[in-house]
């Protein structure tokens, strides 16, 4: 069984890489076919072999990767992935698009169905600091690439989704069934707490969607100490609104924010996540989660048990949830037993034994087509 592993591109360190890892250390001999790989950015790959798309070529082209947006699924078309029996995509965007040959099965673990073409296309076209002559092109633009992505879907055998939320996501934009395997999460060493920080956290990309801002709005009423990690469009703007008591740390090595975590009383999720790792994380060293209850942290947060949901997105509702947080409640051991059951060694079990099984599903279904036509 000669299997390929496609990803959309390799520009940050967030989530998806951490799967396209897994999937790489389950398969350590497939190639990987990507649009392109910044190795400024991502180092994690740079002995491995990444086939990229002729976007290597183009002036700026992975620096300024949005201005080719438009060629995107041409380019992932052009991977050549007739040699293999089985294809692993891992995509939120293009690589579900991939032409393979009929005796290919393609399985596509997929993050999220493309967010500016479906969930979020208006606040995405908002958010963007461009001009609002090119913001008069991009829905004309959108819409027809929306129509490659629904095309596109019809290309893969099997969907696995990284939650039930995603999963029906998948259902409601692409009308197709898949199968939930949680993405891994990165344990570090347990070390039980011994005595709890007197601040909060919260960190990660820092991008409008993820809506820091109302934790800002939150802190500067509360008074009490919030650190936030991360790094990203919003931090100046955030940076310039919040008081003396919140403080931003930028981006930190993995050790340094599992640091952060444990020490902290409880880590604040305030946005729609399709899964969230970085709850997962926290909840990896024994620190609670007060979290938006909407979304995929509703599957991973046991309210009451690893932390507790406030129901309205706003700076009122954390206001006066973490004034009445008590961290007393909750016992660290039994928080990181639940972020166990999302450890990296059993996503890649699940993974294997996916394939293996899908692939032999597969395989009779070809033998049975080769009999009836015989």
């Amino acid at each position: 069984m000669k299997i390929a592993l496609v990803h959309d591109y390799l520009s940050q360190d967030g989530g998806a890489e951490q799967v396209l890892r897994a999937f790489h250390e389950v398969y350590p001999d497939a190639p990987i076919f990507v649009l392109f790989h910044d190795r400024n950015k991502i180092t994690a790959f740079d002995n491995t072999d990444v086939r990229e798309s002729f976007f290597r070529f183009l002036p700026f082209g992975k620096t300024k990767y949005q201005w080719y947006l438009p060629l995107m699924p041409i380019a992932t078309e052009r991977h050549n992935l007739h040699e293999f029996d089985v294809v692993l995509s891992s995509t939120s965007a293009f690589a579900k698009g991939i032409l393979t040959r009929p005796e290919t099965l393609h399985i596509s673990y997929c993050h999220t169905p493309t967010r500016y073409l479906w969930t979020d296309t208006h606040e995405y076209i908002a958010d963007l600091k461009y001009s609002w002559f090119v913001k008069m092109l991009l829905p004309r633009l959108i819409h027809k690439m929306r129509l490659w992505d629904k095309m596109s879907v019809d290309r893969v055998d099997y969907f696995i989704a990284n939650s039930r939320t995603v999963a029906q996501r998948i259902a409601k934009y692409y009308r197709k069934e898949s199968d939930v395997i949680y993405p891994p999460v990165t344990l570090p060493a347990w070390v039980p707490k011994e005595t709890t920080g007197d601040y909060f956290i919260s960190g990660g990309r820092l991008v409008p969607y993820k809506r820091f801002d109302i934790l800002v709005s939150a802190f500067n009423r509360s008074g009490l100490p919030l650190v936030i990690f991360g790094d990203g469009p919003e931090l100046e703007r955030l940076k310039e609104s919040a008081r003396s008591n919140i403080t931003f740390v930028g981006r930190i090595s993995d050790e340094e924010k599992f640091l952060l975590l444990r020490n902290a009383r409880a880590f604040l999720h305030p946005q729609v996540e399709d899964l969230g790792i970085t709850p997962l994380e926290s909840m990896a060293v024994g620190t609670p989660v007060l979290a938006y209850g909407v979304g995929g942290v509703t599957e991973t947060v046991i309210p009451g048990v690893t932390g507790e949901f406030f129901m309205e997105q706003s700076w009122e509702a954390v206001f006066d949830m973490v004034l009445q947080f008590d961290p007393k409640k909750y016992d660290p051991q039994v928080i990181r037993a639940r972020a166990e059951q999302f450890a990296v060694e059993r996503f890649k079990q699940r993974i294997a034994q996916y394939v293996t099984d899908r692939y032999d599903e597969f395989s009779r279904g070809l033998q049975q087509c080769k009999i009836e036509l015989w």
